[in-house]
């Protein structure tokens, strides 16, 4: 079994996706899904927004790292 095999072989396939929304569509019901999915969206957004935020935190404290200040130089 090549390891492509095993990365996939926990995913759900078409039949099992199927059963999680018809679950999730009763539990919740149509009208409250927009709502989910709106805010669903908009923490994924947040959490992006925040990696983005630590990414250029530490670019910048690389750089200022990388490069020595003139006072340090003489």
């Amino acid at each position: 079994m090549s390891y492509n095999n095993l990365v996939f072989a926990g995913m759900p396939g078409g039949w099992e996706v199927a059963l999680i929304a018809l679950v999730i569509l009763l539990i919740f019901g149509a009208k409250r899904l927009p709502g989910l999915a709106r805010g669903l969206g908009q923490g994924i957004r947040e959490f992006k927004g925040a990696v983005d935020g630590v990414k250029d935190e530490l670019k910048d404290v690389q750089e200022s790292v990388d490069t020595p200040n003139e006072d340090e130089e003489s």
